[in-house]
């Protein structure tokens, strides 16, 4: 017999009944039925129960076990009385009675417990994250991510993909986010960097005539942490393709991902239908260029109902150039308490308020407005916007207005929330859309122009469309949304010289900038570069969904905390001084 085991803890069955066996794991749970000990033991495969009674020679020593000592146990297969059988385990048909028990691993008293999944302080889970691994839903979502990951490489190579690795240190790039640097012992005062993607490699392979490359890739980016996102590093499935223009791309993006929602989604539905919705649509009917459409809810201009009308404030502001107001329709949320609630998340969001009207029935049997601003409109001009929204009795509307930039974003936190609060939104399906036609260029807070997604995305139109005003320049670049998330980014890129260097030129980046950055990039495009593009998928939001979680750490092994911290690791850390001798480096002080 082995040394530890004959079986792993979820493989014993009715069909071992009598077998001598000898299992070893963590005790999960110890329970005292007055003189019958009942053992949950627990490894990476499942849990068996095991028992022993004041005959045993094993109790004594089973009755001292701490939960998570790590024990080796020998005993004998029994068959459940029935009524005792437990059909949510594949064990649940039999139980092991103990003869011999060897701790193999003490445990101290626990700082979290393991038992139970119940909720605790997430730095204590991240500082003992060992022990928060062992847990049973957070083990479930690591196999998940695993059997995602494996799923996806094999559906990569079924579609004629090639898997290829690239550089983890490399040179500094503008990706959109902040490098981490890493100085050079070799070479004192330089530094290389941490690839943000692996962006201008698989453009070099394609370059190099390897016509489509995939790499499941870490990336590594000096970020702001929120829950949809680590602050430091992400894996993503990272593909490029050669000769293919957007759609070609879509088309074969769309059963990979397609597939793996319908495989591992537990059943929700999977929309086959993925819209092209523009940018500048999304922002307009949804306030974001990841919509969840699952909402059924779509924003609408109706400034014309309010310039030159009785609601003074909307109407003083539509005097002003760029501004408008916009309507959120709320289907059944029609009642004064509900636009009360809406107005206090507003508040929350740090606005005054939303202004609202809602229809209800009067005396004469009618449908009428109600509400500040429907006294301030009157009825002829409610009833319009009641028609372009498509609204009835029982039902509302939600106002904001001024500059679209600077409230687009303030509204589409208030679609979802009306839409989660009237119960709108389907929780058991994954709807999908390609977001395209994205800027190519953004004004700064100071005033410049820069890029406002990828810098190495084609401009729809070429040379010639970067000739005029960069603001109104489109990418060949798109992101796919599902449910609120940003789950692909990618796009058709700039492969050919000159167009880089206007593209360039246009975000503040001179011919000499570009040859000293990207040089390896600008000689390949010298060489005969293919037309190309391509895309990533984020795997850590892509399990995040699946997994029905709404916190990224909750579906990586080892994540950092919000504020970049590894507080099992304790990273970051101190250099010493030899090592910043070494690497001819001094730190500052804070105050510097």
């Amino acid at each position: 017999m082995n040394a530890y085991r004959s079986h792993t803890c979820g493989a014993l069955t009715a069909t071992e009944a009598g077998a001598p066996v000898r299992l070893s794991g963590w005790v999960h749970r110890v329970r005292d039925h007055g003189g019958v000990l009942f053992i949950d033991l627990r490894d990476h495969y499942g849990i068996t129960q095991v028992i022993a009674d004041g005959d045993s020679p094993a109790f004594a020593a089973l009755e001292r076990l701490r939960a998570e000592t790590v024990v080796r146990i020998d005993g004998r297969v029994k068959l459940r009385d029935a009524s005792l059988v437990n059909p949510k385990l594949p064990t649940g048909e039999i139980e092991v009675y103990a003869t011999d028990v060897q701790v193999l691993g003490a445990s101290d008293d626990l700082p979290l417990p393991v038992f139970g999944d119940q909720d605790y302080p997430e730095e204590t889970r991240l500082a003992y994250r060992f022990l928060d691994l062992r847990r049973e839903s957070l083990h479930n979502n690591i196999m998940l991510r695993s059997r995602v990951v494996k799923w996806l490489r094999d559906a990569m190579w079924d579609a004629g993909f090639t898997e290829f690795q690239t550089p983890i240190i490399t040179a500094s790039s503008p990706e959109g986010a902040r490098d981490f640097l890493v100085p050079s012992r070799l070479h004192p005062g330089k530094f290389y960097a941490l690839p943000q993607a692996p962006q201008q490699f698989k453009q070099l392979i394609m370059v190099a005539g390897f016509d489509r490359y995939f790499q499941i890739a870490p990336c590594f980016r000096d970020e702001d942490p929120r829950a949809d996102r680590s602050p430091t590093d992400f894996y993503q499935l990272d593909i490029e393709m050669s000769f293919v223009e957007q759609q070609d791309v879509f088309d074969t993006v769309q059963p990979v991902i397609q597939g793996l929602f319908e495989t591992f989604g537990g059943g929700r539905r999977v929309d086959s239908e993925w819209p092209l919705i523009p940018y500048v649509e999304s922002l307009r009917k949804y306030g974001t260029d990841k919509p969840d459409l699952r909402n059924p809810i779509e924003m609408q201009d109706v400034s014309e109902h309010f310039r030159g009308s009785g609601f003074g404030i909307f109407a003083k502001l539509l005097e002003q150039e760029g501004t408008e107001v916009r309507a959120i329709p709320a289907p059944t949320g029609g009642s004064r308490k509900f636009a009360d609630r809406m107005n206090a998340f507003a508040q929350a969001q740090g606005l005054p308020g939303m202004g609202y009207i809602f229809w209800r029935k009067a005396d004469d049997g009618t449908t009428e407005a109600a509400g500040p601003i429907a006294k301030a409109l009157g009825p002829e001009k409610t009833e319009a916007i009641r028609a372009q929204l498509g609204l009835k009795e029982g039902d509302a509307a939600f106002f904001l207005g001024g500059k679209p930039s600077d409230f687009e974003a303030v509204a589409g936190r208030a679609r979802t929330e009306i839409g989660r609060e009237l119960g709108l939104i389907d929780e058991n399906q994954f709807k999908f859309a390609w977001i395209v036609d994205f800027p190519m260029y953004e004004r700064t807070d100071d005033g410049k122009i820069d890029f406002s997604h990828n810098p190495f995305s084609m401009p729809q139109g070429g040379l010639d469309a970067l000739n005029g005003d960069p603001l109104k320049v489109h990418a060949w670049q798109y992101d796919l949304a599902c449910n609120g998330y940003e789950l692909i980014s990618g796009g058709i890129r700039n492969h050919t010289p000159e167009i880089m260097f206007k593209a360039f030129e246009l975000a503040g980046y001179g011919r000499d900038e570009v040859e000293k950055r990207f040089g390896g990039m600008v000689k390949a495009f010298r060489y005969g570069a293919p037309p190309h593009g391509g895309c990533a998928a984020g795997i850590d939001r892509i399990v995040m969904l699946l997994a029905d979680e709404s916190n990224i750490r909750e579906v990586i092994m080892f994540p950092m905390n919000q504020r970049a911290e590894d507080l099992m690791m304790g990273a970051p850390s101190e250099p010493t001084n030899e090592q910043l001798r070494d690497l001819r480096l001094r730190v500052l002080p804070r105050d510097a």
